[in-house]
């Protein structure tokens, strides 16, 4: 199974004709991929999804229909479990950016990360996931995956967001700050956390900034 997150609509991708009664279900040879996106964005469709018995014909679909951007990033620990969060255009994230040419997706998760927080010393963990979303540039919609790593680092030097790229604050934040920010972030990006970090408590009311 597959989520395209169009703003933060996903379109389900998958094997299964049933998943849900909510879902309109289209077979995969009958999908018009840039009509959904556009009744998504205009608040026409929230619960779709797209099914073919074949799991590999589904991420061939997507590379197809739409111009296809490689990014990546990474969920950075330091030594006291705090994770790495940036906040830019009004949310909480994690910082990423596009692979550049002859650049390995753990490689360009490295650079972006330190250019976008000004942490150092990161050591890659693990590989955690891939995720999709839908954006428009210059009037086009284009398809953007990004590979995610795990990271840790014991950078203590002073955080230094990427002001050029929008980037407004570069913040440590522990488990309870992290709950309060997801509150405040993308669906792709909760995607990345273990479900505790997607339950709060009820008396958090609004995410910190």
């Amino acid at each position: 199974m597959y989520k395209v997150f169009v703003k933060d609509v996903p379109i389900i991708l998958s094997t299964e004709k049933k998943i849900g009664k909510q879902y309109t279900s289209i077979p995969l040879k009958l999908a018009r991929f840039k009509k959904i996106i556009k009744k998504i964005n205009d608040g026409k469709l929230i619960y779709v999804n797209l099914y073919h018995k074949n799991e590999e014909k589904l991420e061939k679909f997507l590379k197809k229909k739409l111009p296809l951007v490689e990014a990546a990033g990474g969920m950075v620990y330091n030594k006291r479990k705090e994770i790495l969060f940036i906040y830019r255009n009004a949310r909480w994230d994690l910082p990423k950016g596009h692979v550049e040419k002859n650049e390995s997706y753990q490689q360009a998760a490295i650079r972006e990360v330190e250019e976008e927080t000004g942490v150092k010393d990161l050591e890659v963990t693990r590989f955690i996931a891939k995720t999709y979303h839908v954006f428009q540039r210059n009037g086009k919609f284009k398809l953007k995956a990004t590979y995610w790593y795990q990271m840790y680092s014991e950078y203590e030097g002073e955080l230094a967001p990427q002001k050029k790229e929008g980037i407004k604050k570069a913040k440590w934040k522990n488990f309870e700050q992290s709950q309060k920010a997801l509150r405040d972030s993308y669906e792709n990006i909760k995607l990345l956390f273990p479900k505790e970090y997607l339950t709060t408590h009820p008396n958090d009311r609004v995410a910190e900034v």
